[in-house]
C-alpha cells in the first residue's frame, strides 16, 4: 500500500596522530602522485585553454587544503578557512557564531589519518565564561571535494564540522542554561531519572525545556546545542547539554507518568529490534508509560507516524454504527473478494465468512467486512469521525513534541483501503491508546504528561460522542476479541472490564507486517506496535498485557 523509509544514525570514532606543530598537528604520510586533466576548450580546435583537473583528489591535495582549513579555524581566520569550503558564507558566518557563543578561549585541532577524501580530527577546547572554566574535547571530521568549475580541492561545507551533534540551524553555546535542571516525579512522587528509565531521557529532556523555568530551580551553566525552531511541534528535538560547567538547583516537576508502569512497559519492549507502547487513563487522559526499543533515540511510540493497520476498525466501526449501517448482531458478510475503484482487496488467506455478522467480522477482523461498505461512505466521513470523536489530527497539547495522527480524506481504493488502517492513515502507540481509551471511557480525553494548569495550555477537544448504541456496540466488540476473537490468545486471564483490538499493517518491501494491539482493563489503556514482526495479537500483544496486568 505505501512506502516508508527509515532512518538511523551510523556512529564511529577517528583515530589521532600526535605530532603538535605550531599548535595544529600536521599530517604525515605520501603524495599521491596522479590526478586526471582535461583542457577547458576542445584541444581539436587548436584553442588549448587553461586545464581543468578532474577525477578524484590525490592525497596530496586532501592533506594540503585541510591543513590550511584546520589550521586557519584553529587561529580564528574564519574568512580564510571559509574561503576554502563550497559555501565561504555560510561558513564565515556560523564560524564567527560558534567562537563567540561556544566561548572556547583556547582550541587545538588535531587531524586524524584522511581515509580518502575523508579527513577526521580531535578539537580540544578551553570553556572560559565568565571566569568559570572547563576543559572540553570532541571528534569531528570534514570531507573534501573537487570545485567543479576550477578543479581545485575545496572542503564540502556541513554543521557537523564544528561540532558532529550540530544539524542545520543549530548553535553551540556556553552560557546561563535556558531552563534550570529538573527533578522530575511521577504521579506518586517517585523520581524519574534517565539512568532508571532510558526510555524517558528524550522526554526529560524536552519537558526540562518547556517547564524547566516554570518550576523553582535555578539554572546553571552549561556548554550546550541549541537546536534550530522546527515548523512542525512533533519534530522539536530538546537543547542537549555536552557540559556542565556549574550545576543549577532542579526544580521538582509532577508528571502523570507512573513510574511502577513505566518500569513494566520497558520491560515489555526491552530486547525488540523495533518495539514502542504508551499508556493512557481513559478517564482524563492522563499519560502513564511510554517506552521504546531501542530505549536511545527517536521516540515512535509519541512521534511516530505508522500505518496502524486494523486497529483502525476501531473508528471505521464507530462510523459505520453511527451512520446506522450496521450493527454488531446484523448480518455484515466478509466475502474473499471486494472491488473498490479497480482495486481488487482480498482477505488473509482468502478467507471469508459467508452469512457472518458484524461482531463476528470484527473478531475476527475480516477485512472486506470493512471495505464492502466503502460504497455507502463519502470520502471524509472516516476523517470526520476520527477527527470529531475520538481527536485524531487535532492539535494535542500534551506537554510533549507528539504527532497527533491523520487520517486524510480520499477517495475509491485510497479511501477503502484507510478504513483498515492501510492508505494515508498515520498513527503511533499513543494514537492508537487513545482510541481503546475513547472506547472505554466513552468520550475523548487528550492525553497530556503534565497538568496544563502549570502552563494554562487549552486541551483539544473533540466536537461530539458516538451515539449511545454505538457506543455500548462498540465496547460489546472489542469485549468479546478479548475473550474469543483475535485478541483473546493476548488476553487470557487479564481479570477486570476488558476489549481489545488486534492490527497488522502491511508495508511494501517488507516481508512480515507491523504488528499492533490495543487494549483496555478497566480506567488503563494501552497500544503498542513491533514494526515487522507479523500478526498483532501474538507480536504486540504481549508487550499490552504486561502494561495493563502491571497496572
Amino acid at each position: 500500500m505505501r512506502r516508508e523509509v527509515m532512518y538511523g544514525l551510523i556512529g564511529g570514532s577517528v583515530a589521532l596522530v600526535a605530532g603538535v606543530v605550531g599548535g595544529l598537528t600536521l599530517f604525515g604520510g605520501s603524495d599521491d602522485s596522479s590526478h586526471q586533466e582535461v583542457r577547458a576548450a576542445d584541444a581539436k580546435s587548436g584553442d588549448k585553454g587553461p586545464k581543468v583537473p578532474t577525477g578524484p583528489l590525490s592525497a596530496k591535495e586532501v592533506q594540503t587544503t585541510s591543513r590550511e582549513f584546520l589550521s586557519a579555524w584553529q587561529s580564528g581566520d574564519a574568512a580564510k578557512a571559509a574561503g576554502l569550503t563550497d559555501s565561504p558564507a555560510t561558513c564565515k558566518s556560523a564560524m564567527e557564531a560558534f567562537r563567540k557563543q561556544a566561548k572556547f578561549s583556547k582550541m587545538t585541532v588535531t587531524p586524524g589519518t584522511p581515509d580518502g577524501d575523508k579527513v577526521p580530527y580531535g578539537v580540544s577546547a578551553q570553556i572560559d565564561y565568565k571566569g568559570t572554566k572547563a576543559a572540553y574535547s570532541y571528534r569531528t571530521s570534514a570531507t573534501l571535494q573537487r570545485d567543479k568549475a576550477t578543479g581545485k580541492p575545496q572542503i564540502a561545507w556541513r554543521p557537523t564540522m564544528l561540532h558532529p551533534g550540530l544539524s542545520k540551524g543549530d548553535h553551540l553555546r556556553t552560557g546561563e542554561a535556558e531552563a534550570p535542571p529538573i527533578k522530575a516525579v511521577d504521579r506518586h512522587g517517585a523520581v524519574l531519572t534517565p539512568e532508571a528509565h532510558p526510555a524517558l531521557a528524550g522526554v526529560l529532556a524536552s519537558l526540562r525545556d518547556k517547564y524547566g523555568d516554570k518550576t523553582d530551580g535555578k539554572p546553571g551553566v552549561e556548554l550546550f546545542i541549541q537546536r534550530a525552531k522546527s515548523a512542525k511541534p512533533a519534530d522539536q528535538l530538546p537543547d542537549k547539554t555536552l557540559k556542565v560547567l556549574s550545576k543549577g538547583t532542579p526544580g521538582t516537576l509532577r508528571t502523570t507518568l507512573d513510574a511502577a508502569m513505566q518500569s513494566a512497559a520497558e520491560r515489555a519492549v526491552k530486547g525488540k529490534k523495533s518495539a514502542s507502547a504508551a499508556a493512557v487513563k481513559p478517564s482524563t487522559g492522563e499519560i502513564l508509560a511510554i517506552a521504546n526499543a531501542p530505549e536511545k533515540g527517536f521516540n515512535m511510540a509519541t512521534q511516530g507516524s505508522l500505518a496502524p493497520g486494523s486497529t483502525m476498525k476501531i473508528v471505521t466501526s464507530a462510523l459505520l454504527m453511527d451512520k446506522g449501517l450496521t450493527s454488531p448482531g446484523k448480518k455484515n458478510p466478509c466475502p474473499k473478494y471486494v472491488t473498490v475503484g479497480g482495486w481488487k482487496f482480498q482477505n488473509l488467506n482468502k478467507s471469508e465468512i459467508k452469512d457472518g455478522t458484524f461482531a463476528q467480522s470484527f473478531a475476527a477482523s475480516c477485512n472486506n467486512a470493512f471495505i464492502s461498505h466503502a460504497k455507502d461512505l463519502g470520502d471524509d466521513d472516516l476523517t470526520n469521525e476520527a477527527r470529531d470523536v475520538f481527536g485524531i489530527g487535532l492539535n494535542w497539547q500534551t506537554g510533549i513534541p507528539t504527532f497527533d495522527g491523520a487520517v486524510p480524506v480520499q477517495h475509491d481504493a485510497q479511501m477503502a483501503a484507510s478504513l483498515i488502517g492501510q492508505g494515508g492513515v498515520r498513527m503511533n502507540p499513543l494514537n492508537v491508546a487513545t482510541l481503546a481509551a475513547t472506547v472505554r471511557a466513552g468520550s475523548f480525553h487528550q492525553p497530556y504528561i503534565v497538568a496544563p494548569s502549570l502552563d494554562h495550555r487549552t486541551l483539544a477537544k473533540a466536537s461530539r460522542t458516538m451515539k449511545p448504541a454505538t457506543l455500548s456496540g462498540l465496547r460489546y466488540l472489542m469485549k468479546l476479541t478479548a475473550t474469543s476473537g483475535t485478541a483473546a490468545e493476548a488476553m487470557a486471564g487479564v481479570s477486570g472490564d476488558v476489549g481489545a483490538k488486534t492490527g497488522s499493517a502491511e508495508v511494501d518491501n517488507q516481508k512480515k507486517p507491523n504488528a499492533w494491539f490495543t487494549a483496555y482493563r478497566d480506567d488503563l489503556a494501552a497500544a503498542a506496535v513491533v514494526p515487522a514482526s507479523g500478526h498483532g495479537g501474538s507480536n504486540a500483544g504481549p508487550l499490552v498485557r504486561a502494561i495493563l496486568t502491571a497496572g
